[in-house]
């Protein structure tokens, strides 16, 4: 395994280029998962379980991706490689995790360029109704497809524009929600705390609603863990990787937990025009609700276009993600030896036009409902998305372990996780029962939904299938804490 990783950035003629500078990582790490997730998604969240099981929601789910964050930024600042979790699943847990991880996460992000597509006709919409939905989605693949086919850089600029635009719209959009909660600038009839007290607010709908939301939550935070796949193309990671992994708390602080509580006292928990509650106006999000609100029309118009410049940079993010995994698997030897080919300027073309394929699952739009196709793929990507999460937990709890029975001293390393173990085994364990406990209502009726478990479910025993039946092909084993490889050689790939 050694070898095969070391292959990855040393042993080819044209290899992966460290051309990702402090300011696209940090710009990456700050708004690259900034998307569909909190600009139109987050309206499910708050029509379904209330004002305060939306906000609860996304405090739990902020603390756990935040010790997620910490526990990659200590592996990836140590071993900066693009196949990241897969190979630190490979190396720590067991071959076959992190094969079943790679895989799991390749398709983690190609489905999620679906749902981008998907969310981008809706958004299309709002401008021209009449037009054909897979035609915009057809469009911005080929945008996104050109972003990646270029080099590393063009990801990189592409990527740190889009985050700049998306960072300052929340800035301006929690501005304007405050001033309109203080009474500067007036709107809605009712707002504030009052928007708490209707209804069964603030948790509507109890635990199980809040349960049932953590996968969309989680599905809005995707894309934080980014940082660990950029670190195999990304300049002096040793000390980039640390410096964006201290930015991840204030992010969710303030562009998640801030935001939805903004959102929450502007707009009613049972206001119609949310994504739950209306089916035929399905691209207006709870951004744009808050400028109608404020009565900043063309503003409001302004918001869906910057939700679609949102969409994408989700579809950049995550065809760069893919594609990279894909290749690092390749290079591995645990997928088809033409992945691992380059381009002059160091990009994997070859994967780069399979996980196109996969995200011209969008175009199943054109023979369902839009709204159906989005939910459907949304769902699916949640549950692939915490997966990976949990193997990111699994991988640095055993990676810390061994490092520490193996003798070695934990200040050598370039970033330490203060919060371990509670933080990795916090992380698992929220994971778990969020995983497992998606859709359990389900199996509580008379009558179940296989429609609905299928689509909730299907990405947990297709993991554990790839994963066992890895283990059963090449009898692979847990790898023992005593026989734990910690290369010397990161100090190379951090140069």
């Amino acid at each position: 395994m050694l070898e095969q990783s070391t292959d990855i950035l040393h042993n080819n003629t044209i290899k992966l280029r460290r051309e990702l500078k402090s300011r696209h990582l940090t710009m990456i790490a700050i708004g690259g998962s900034i998307g569909t997730g909190l600009f139109i998604a987050s309206g499910t969240t708050l029509a379904q379980a209330g004002p305060g099981g939306a906000l609860i929601s996304y405090i739990i789910i902020g603390l756990m991706v935040y010790f997620l964050m910490t526990s990659l930024g200590e592996i990836a600042s140590y071993l900066p490689v693009s196949g990241s979790f897969s190979t630190y699943g490979s190396k720590y847990v067991d071959e076959g995790f992190g094969f079943a991880l790679g895989w799991n996460y390749w398709y983690n992000w190609a489905i999620t360029i679906a749902v981008d597509l998907v969310a981008a006709q809706l958004i299309m919409e709002y401008w021209f109704p009449n037009i054909y939905g897979w035609i915009w989605s057809a469009f911005f693949l080929f945008i996104i497809f050109m972003l990646n086919y270029i080099s590393v850089k063009g990801f990189g600029e592409a990527e740190y524009w889009f985050s700049l635009i998306k960072i300052i719209t929340v800035i301006i959009f929690i501005v304007i929600g405050i001033l309109m909660i203080i009474g500067i600038l007036h709107g809605a009839e009712n707002f504030g705390w009052y928007n708490w007290k209707i209804g069964e607010a603030p948790f509507a709908g109890g635990f199980s609603a809040m349960l049932g939301v953590s996968m969309i939550v989680g599905f809005s935070f995707q894309g934080t863990e980014l940082i660990g796949i950029a670190a195999g193309e990304s300049k002096d990671p040793s000390k980039n990787i640390p410096k964006v992994t201290r930015q991840v708390f204030w992010r969710i602080l303030v562009f998640y937990i801030l935001t939805i509580l903004i959102i929450s006292l502007i707009i009613p928990y049972i206001d119609p025009r949310l994504l739950l509650n209306n089916v035929n106006n399905i691209s207006v999000s709870p951004f744009t609700l808050v400028f109608e609100n404020a009565g900043l029309l063309y503003a409001a118009a302004i918001m869906n276009a910057v939700i679609l410049i949102a969409v994408l940079s989700a579809g950049n993010s995550g065809m760069y993600a893919s594609t990279r995994m894909l290749y690092t698997l390749s290079k591995e030897r645990k997928a088809p030896k033409i992945f691992n080919r380059l381009s002059s300027g160091g990009v994997p073309r070859y994967t780069l036009v399979a996980t196109t394929l996969v995200a011209m699952l969008c175009f199943l739009s054109s023979m369902f409902s839009n709204k159906i196709v989005y939910l459907w793929l949304l769902n699916t990507s949640g549950m692939t998305g915490f997966i990976a999460w949990l193997g990111i937990a699994i991988s640095h709890y055993r990676f810390r372990k061994g490092y520490i029975l193996q003798g070695y001293d934990l200040n050598k390393l370039p970033y330490r996780s203060n919060f371990f173990p509670f933080s990795s085994i916090f992380a698992f364990i929220l994971c778990l029962i969020i995983t497992l406990g998606q859709n359990y209502q389900a199996f509580l009726s008379n009558s179940i939904d296989w429609y609905s478990v299928i689509a909730t479910y299907i990405s947990i025993p297709l993991f554990l299938s790839i994963w066992l039946g890895y283990k059963i092909i090449k009898k692979t084993h847990f790898v023992h804490y005593n026989k734990m490889d910690f290369p010397e050689y990161n100090k190379n790939l951090n140069n």
